[in-house]
């Protein structure tokens, strides 16, 4: 359903410039160790930090292949705000994003926004390994990381780390142009952000261990991830692309064990989730060949409850993307009456309702379960299934609804537009295409097409009105915009 992404490349720029090493390095057990300090205040305010994260983050909407599937979506914002409960000098909201690449990396930028390459599912054993990387760029932001960097280079290039973010996101959708503009954003500075970045791991390093513990995690999991990544590096040409432009050294290493190993050991259990999530990363989002085998699938099958219920899922995920729906049907349906509430069965068996073309009765089990009126995933999986089932002004209530709960999301405004279009509610539709091209930051766009909605309402509506204030507020975001585009 969900399965619509854009392939692109250059991602691992970013781990360079952001200070975004996935890997957490040297970690602390005493929470009272030095800090560093994290007001950078005299460059710039949380509220700044905060516009030009939201600047960003319309950037990477736009240019990078985000994988807008909202079941992984909601299984990594839940994971991560587990681990952000645990953190101190939490000063932004926090967001977690995925993108879909192949190569082992992870960042973290301005306003709370964290970013995770797919490959991160393959890579991890277990649900502690994966947490690890997340409380490492946790981390990062909520010491400020980009802001003290920013005021380390003021006096030499105010808007150095500006320009150099904007031309990574540009490199995102096109190589040529990109490289020319990071070519000449950092001829200047590169020195001093590579150096400056050491000591950003460090730091975040020995705060995310503490995090990761706290939030209930095994701390091992820090040392037995970096392993892993320095035995790929010794036994391949290539290494892990992290170890490019962060390299791992012995006494790295050796200094990540010994401080897991002044924690206190505990055994924990991946959950459930996390290994639907994983089949589903594997499954859905590989860039190159399906990396949910039968090694794997066959490995679980033999494991504990949680393993062998995802070997299930993960083959029916796999009979969906060929197509093969009754197959997969097969499979889900015991699974489905045995857990009738759960969330990856029932998307999956919606896919396959539809895939089926039987779409009603994918919308007669949704619309039977009480979730279904507060869970995100299955609100969209409604909304989606009345849409094919031919019941738009019954989607375009649930959408209405969902839209305003979650204008981030542009899987609502999507289908709100479909819905409109359905019922021939051309301002509507448009208005809902308007939210989507914010959302991506063609905020020029996103004005004339509600422009176009405003023109076809009579004139003084309450409509006219919400749209004309609408226009009004994506005006003053593009003037507040035009600073961090200059920059690049």
């Amino acid at each position: 359903m969900f399965n619509r992404l854009k392939k692109n490349v250059i991602a691992s720029l970013v781990v360079t410039l952001l200070a975004g090493n996935v890997l957490p390095s040297q970690a602390d057990v005493a929470d009272s160790l030095p800090d560093i300090g994290t007001t950078a205040g005299g460059t710039l305010s949380i509220n700044q930090e905060l516009q030009m994260g939201d600047f960003y983050v319309r950037q990477l909407r736009a240019s990078a292949p985000l994988i807008n599937d909202p079941l992984l979506n909601q299984y990594i914002n839940q994971l991560g705000m587990r681990l952000v409960a645990h953190a101190d000098s939490v000063r932004t909201p926090f967001h977690f994003y995925l993108i879909r690449n192949d190569d082992i990396n992870a960042f973290a930028f301005f306003g709370g926004n964290v970013v995770l390459h797919s490959a991160l599912f393959r890579t991890s054993d277990d649900e502690s390994q994966l947490a690890s990387v997340m409380a490492h760029e946790i981390s990062h932001v909520t010491q400020r990381h980009l802001a003290r960097a920013m005021e380390d280079q003021q006096r030499n290039a105010p808007l150095t780390w500006v320009g150099a973010l904007g031309s990574i996101l540009l490199a995102m959708a096109n190589p040529q142009a990109g490289m020319a503009g990071l070519t000449g954003t950092l001829a200047g500075a590169q020195q001093g952000i590579i150096s400056f970045t050491q000591n950003n791991e460090q730091e975040a390093d020995r705060i995310g261990i503490q995090v990761l513990q706290r939030a209930g995690f095994d701390p091992q999991a820090m040392p037995v991830f970096l392993q892993k990544l320095a035995d790929q590096s010794r036994f391949t040409s290539k290494p892990p692309e992290i170890l490019l432009t962060h390299p791992l050294p012995d006494s790295r290493l050796a200094d990540a064990r010994n401080r897991a190993n002044q924690m206190r050991p505990i055994v924990v259990q991946s959950s459930q989730d996390y290994y639907m999530a994983k089949a589903r990363a594997l499954g859905m989002y590989a860039t190159g060949q399906n990396q949910l085998g039968d090694d794997l699938l066959n490995e679980w099958a033999k494991g504990n409850a949680r393993q062998q219920q995802a070997a299930q899922y993960g083959r029916a995920l796999l009979f969906l993307e060929a197509k093969s729906f009754d197959n997969a049907k097969k499979i889900i349906e015991p699974l489905l009456a045995k857990a009738p509430g759960n969330v990856w069965y029932l998307d999956l068996m919606t896919d396959i309702d539809i895939g089926l073309n039987q779409p009603q009765q994918a919308v007669q089990r949704l619309s039977a379960l009480k979730a279904s009126n507060s869970d995100p995933v299955l609100q969209l999986n409604l909304a989606n299934a009345l849409l094919e089932a031919k019941q738009p002004a019954a989607a375009s209530r649930i959408l209405n609804r969902y839209s305003w709960a979650h204008p981030d999301d542009s899987n609502g405004w999507d289908l709100l537009a479909q819905a409109s279009a359905a019922q021939n509610l051309r301002d509507e539709e448009l208005s809902a295409r308007a939210e989507s091209l914010a959302l991506t930051g063609q905020l020029a766009q996103a004005i004339s097409t509600l422009s176009s909605a405003s023109a076809l309402v009579p004139l003084g509506s309450l409509k006219q009105a919400r749209y004309d204030a609408r226009i009004d507020q994506l005006r003053q975001l593009q003037q507040r915009f035009r600073q961090y585009q200059k920059g690049r």
